[in-house]
């Protein structure tokens, strides 16, 4: 997968109930694919380039993660899902769904299996029609016109009626709260989950700064020297940023997201620190913590070992190859010692590893209900 990409895509159905065949479309588009950003209307047009029953047409905005090619692939997919044969030859047909790539950002692609942008797009008004809904301003990367003009400009002088059927736009589950923690071991995926909440629900993001720490790398090559200037380090740092930014939420966002809560230190202190020295820790952490705000829900993500090694192993941090399983499995124990003595705090574990909410859009939604209905 990728950074979030803007692409549009056009849909027809000439067969059966053509209205639902485009919102079983939208439907599995928005759970395969991406978020839908905005929808046009529809519209009733003669079949073109071959005779045949009339189309019902319409254009998405969807935002997604996957390339064009994964996206085109997966569009496939859904056409055949829907009931679509391809004919052998290559002429057009009746078919009861049709789902084409019209843009993908500003991106050109010309391969054997994918044009972007489309490039029929200039002669088929029965796309640039709903494309002006949603797109009229968009500029087309190679021609560097607007899709406004371009329909101005099209030869294409097909009689297209808009009807008054109207898709119906999916929505990701409602997540009623104003500070959500995501938590859980090295390389369980917590910070992508938080990262993509946020995108998806414009909410307030915080991350953990252990990119700008300089014991990090020192303390791997030698935990037992480097482990109290570690976590005092991190310390100070997890405690200036939820003091400072989660007490002043942005009156522009949803809600708060962070890939850790502050009882993080103390977990990681008990695995990595002496005795005397987690004693003294622990005094400066009972004394920070109780002037920081809580979240309405912490979820902890447990993640097999076998899959956390091989996540931190793929994400390439030098200073991280050295981690062992009983480093992992210590560390687990201590959410597991701190999510059990809760009383206080809406504390809930989902277990995540038999599901790829990175690389399958499906898992993502489907972790999202849960945590909506824990919310609930």
């Amino acid at each position: 997968m990728i950074r979030s990409t803007l692409t549009y895509i056009a849909l027809g159905s000439n067969q059966g109930d053509r209205s639902n065949f485009l919102q079983l479309a939208v439907d599995e588009i928005f759970e395969r694919i991406g978020d839908i950003q905005s929808i046009s209307n529809v519209y009733e047009t003669p079949a073109w380039g071959f005779k045949g029953d009339a189309f019902l047409n319409a254009c998405i905005c969807v935002r997604t993660n996957y390339s064009a090619e994964e996206a085109l692939k997966i569009l496939l997919e859904i056409e055949v899902d829907l009931g679509r044969t391809r004919n052998q030859s290559s002429g057009y047909s009746n078919r009861a769904i049709d789902l084409d790539i019209i843009f993908y950002g500003d991106v050109t692609i010309s391969s054997n299996n994918l044009h972007v942008p489309h490039p029929q797009l200039a002669h088929r008004k029965f796309v640039l029609l709903p494309m002006l809904d949603i797109a009229a301003d968009v500029i087309h990367p190679i021609e560097q016109v607007s899709i406004s003009k371009m329909l101005k400009a099209t030869a294409d002088r097909s009689e297209i009626q808009k009807v008054d059927f109207k898709i119906k736009k999916p929505q990701l589950p409602e997540l009623p709260l104003n500070y959500l923690v995501i938590e859980g071991n090295i390389g369980a995926g917590k910070t992508t989950f938080s990262k993509m909440i946020s995108e998806d629900y414009q909410a307030k993001l915080f991350l953990e700064r252990f990119h700008d720490n300089p014991f990090l790398p020192k303390f791997y090559q030698d935990k037992k020297r480097y482990a109290f200037p570690l976590e005092l380090s991190f310390l100070a740092d997890r405690h200036q940023q939820l003091v400072e930014d989660i007490g002043q939420f942005d009156l522009f966002r949803k809600f708060a997201v962070a890939d850790y809560d502050f009882y993080k230190s103390l977990i990681f202190a008990q695995v990595t620190l002496q005795q005397d020295e987690y004693h003294l820790y622990k005094r400066l952490f009972e004394a920070m913590y109780k002037e920081l705000p809580k979240p309405d829900l912490y979820v902890y993500f447990y993640q097999k070992t076998d899959r956390l090694l091989e996540n931190i192993k793929k994400r390439g941090r030098d200073y991280e190859q050295s981690i062992d399983v009983e480093y992992l499995q210590s560390l687990h124990q201590g959410y597991m010692q701190f999510i059990r003595q809760q009383n206080y705090l809406n504390t809930k574990v989902i277990d995540i590893s038999e599901i790829d909410f990175v690389n399958h859009r499906k898992d993502y939604i489907e972790l999202l209900n849960k945590i909506s209905h824990l919310i609930s």
